[in-house]
């Protein structure tokens, strides 16, 4: 972190409200959380460059009560998920369909923008959010509910999709086994098992993910 970052003299065409989340990020999660109070986990993000980001959610009566986070990210990655979480709780919190339409670029113009190099930033809480809901509506019987966000699907009756076994592999699994722990892909679905595999095998192999340049 350079001299100017610690200052507080940030020279760079942010915002006011991008500094402010940046120094005083909402809803962070500095330790890790209490074992059962969250209903679920999203984390998406780059190995190789150390934008990483984890979203936790609880939900009551299909309402999102409580959102944490964390990343090891960059500023833009900081602020646009702090004030995607203070967007997300307010008022109660959103209904999850609602909070599932946010997108990456009402999350930049909440803070007044972000450079356009930075713009993935907001993305990755959009995508860490969504992993997470969808992580909720599996463990609940809501399989109908998913949003498979643009992946192929692996798994109809799960709605599983590419980008959910390279996730679980993210999260730590490193075979077919923990990814089924994880995600119960394939089970009883042999003909699928092999694809599963191969995803696997390339998701361990290619952990160096394109870095967006700063």
């Amino acid at each position: 972190m350079n001299d100017d970052v610690i200052s507080g003299n940030l020279n760079w065409a942010y915002s006011d409200k991008v500094k402010d989340h940046f120094f005083h990020p909402r809803n962070f999660m500095a330790e890790e959380p209490k074992e059962g109070y969250f209903d679920a986990i999203g984390r998406v993000g780059s190995l190789a460059c150390g934008d990483i980001m984890t979203i936790w959610i609880k939900i009551n009566d299909d309402r999102i009560i409580d959102l944490k986070w964390r990343t090891f990210g960059c500023a833009s990655a900081i602020a646009a998920t702090s004030v995607f979480s203070e967007m997300v709780l307010k008022n109660e919190g959103m209904k999850v369909d609602q909070a599932m339409r946010i997108t990456p670029q009402e999350i930049m113009n909440e803070l007044g923008g972000l450079p356009a190099r930075k713009a993935h930033c907001s993305v990755l809480a959009d995508k860490a959010f969504h992993q997470a809901v969808n992580n909720y509506f599996r463990a609940t019987d809501q399989s109908h509910r998913i949003i498979a966000d643009g992946s192929r699907i692996i798994d109809s009756d799960l709605h599983i999709t590419e980008q959910d076994i390279v996730s679980a592999v993210l999260n730590g699994a490193k075979n077919l086994e923990d990814v089924q722990n994880q995600l119960k892909v394939g089970i009883g679905k042999p003909k699928i098992r092999s694809e599963i595999e191969r995803l696997i095998k390339d998701s361990l192999k290619n952990r160096k993910f394109t870095c967006p340049k700063e």
